[in-house]
């Protein structure tokens, strides 16, 4: 019996306690008595616990991110190179421990599909497609007054932490596609003793700076293209297309003004259109995803057999669009203009001109051959130095040449440039002046001559 009580102590149970002249079934019904107690004390344990940790949580009120000049939900766009300034938003129902506050901002490209693949007639399988690249990963200092480890305590109340940092010069402009997206964010994360650690994420917009004030972007471009039309083996004739724009680049709200010329020389009518084409390509382990999709189109009228049609700058306006994305390795954004006729009974003639869709419109005075210069820096402040009243003019002695000035308008000598003429050749330009006029007389300086005979007034 006390062999059986040591063991049972050994393995952790709990040994019956049975007092002096107790019957066996008694103690029995104490035994599971005690444990019903058990249970109850535990349960009304752990719901004490629950709720310690619920008004742990109800202290935070609050806690988001709002970048510097925009509202909480309001969408916010930066350039490439530009400072990023918010600030860390924390309201508190009651005083409260805090380890750590950490920040980070982020940004990345991401591409993503799958295709599904055949191995024989009865095997297929799915194949996926994904890569990354990272623009964007400062891990900002900390915003609380103190971080060496220690636990700060914040009284209630409302608490902002400000934050700043710089953005990378060269950065992809933020974009959301079916198979991929860049995207940037700052992400902050809120560490309390025995409690869970709390994330609040804020996005924001870059887009990165497209000048079409540049000579590859003023180009005009232009095609032709011609097809055959066929039907059963006949030949109904032939369709021509030719199309024109003043330039490649443009920007959202322009409108491009379209000038082609539609040769109908087959035996039935054709109907002309353009339209403005989107195409996003994902690049992902050397395989490329496409998607395109249609902008914007204007419609023809209908063109007559044997006939010709001719747009005089057909206007196509750009709707609302994302600029063009070019630099990202993984995620690519074109425009192009297709201008195409629909050809009854066989394949449409397409012709397509490539676009560039800016950030920068173009140049105020409308000229490409001024635009060109505007990748430079131009300075304008000069204009507002001109003075709202002309000045006097100078006083007349002023501008007359002295005699010892006469003598300089020769051309220097060689010996008196010295090493001048060792640099670079310019051109010496003398320093032209006017002459006085002669003083005011009433006498006439030139009197006719007697010798000259008089003009017969009736000749």
């Amino acid at each position: 019996m006390l062999a059986a009580l040591f063991c049972r102590a050994r393995r952790g149970r709990p040994v019956p306690s049975r007092p002096t002249g107790a019957a066996p079934g008694r103690a029995g019904h104490l035994k599971r008595g005690g444990r019903a107690g058990g249970r109850a004390a535990a349960g009304r344990s752990g719901y004490g616990t629950d709720r310690a940790l619920a008004m742990l949580f109800d202290r935070l009120k609050r806690f988001l991110i709002v970048l510097e000049g925009t509202e909480q939900d309001a969408p916010t766009a930066f350039s490439p190179g530009q400072a990023v300034s918010g600030r860390v938003v924390l309201e508190l129902a009651a005083a409260a421990r805090i380890g750590a506050l950490r920040l980070r901002a982020m940004g990345a490209a991401r591409v993503h599909w799958t295709e599904s693949r055949s191995a024989g007639s009865s095997t297929a399988y799915t194949q996926s497609y994904s890569d990354q690249v990272e623009f964007l990963n400062n891990r900002l200092k900390s915003v609380l007054p103190t971080d060496n480890g220690e636990v700060t305590v914040l009284q209630a109340g409302r608490h902002e932490f400000p934050f700043t940092f710089q953005l990378p010069e060269t950065l992809a402009t933020s974009f959301e596609g079916k198979h991929g997206s860049v995207r940037y964010w700052v992400k902050a994360k809120l560490h309390r003793p025995w409690s869970t650690v709390k994330k609040v994420k804020k996005e924001f917009t870059v887009i990165e700076p497209i000048d079409i004030n540049t000579p590859a972007l003023l180009a005009p471009q232009a095609g032709a293209k011609e097809k055959l039309a066929r039907a059963w083996y006949c030949n109904r004739g032939q369709v021509s297309v030719t199309a024109k724009i003043d330039r490649k680049g443009y920007t959202p709200g322009d409108v491009i003004p379209i000038f082609a010329e539609i040769d109908n020389c087959t035996s039935r009518a054709v109907v002309p259109k353009a339209a403005i084409i989107q195409t996003q390509t994902f690049i992902a382990r050397g395989t490329k995803k496409q998607k395109k999709s249609v902008v914007t189109s204007i419609v023809g009228d209908s063109i007559a057999a044997g006939k010709r049609e001719v747009w005089h700058g057909r206007a196509l306006k750009i709707p609302p669009v994302g600029p063009s994305i070019l630099q990202c390795r993984i995620i690519q954004v074109e425009y192009s203009l297709k201008v195409c006729v629909d050809i009854p009974g066989t394949s449409k003639l397409l012709l397509e001109l490539p676009l560039v869709i800016g950030t920068i419109p173009l140049h105020p005075f409308g000229s490409r051959t001024s635009s060109v210069s505007s990748q430079y820096s131009v300075n304008l402040d000069w204009l507002s130095t001109i003075p709202e009243q002309p000045e006097a003019p100078p006083e007349y002695s002023e501008v007359v040449s002295s005699p010892e000035a006469e003598q300089s308008l020769a051309p220097p000598c060689r010996s008196e440039l010295g090493g001048i003429l060792e640099g670079p050749f310019f051109t010496y330009i003398q320093e032209f002046r006017f002459r006085p006029p002669p003083l005011y007389s009433e006498i006439d300086p030139n009197p006719p001559s007697n010798n000259i005979r008089p003009r017969c007034m009736t000749c």
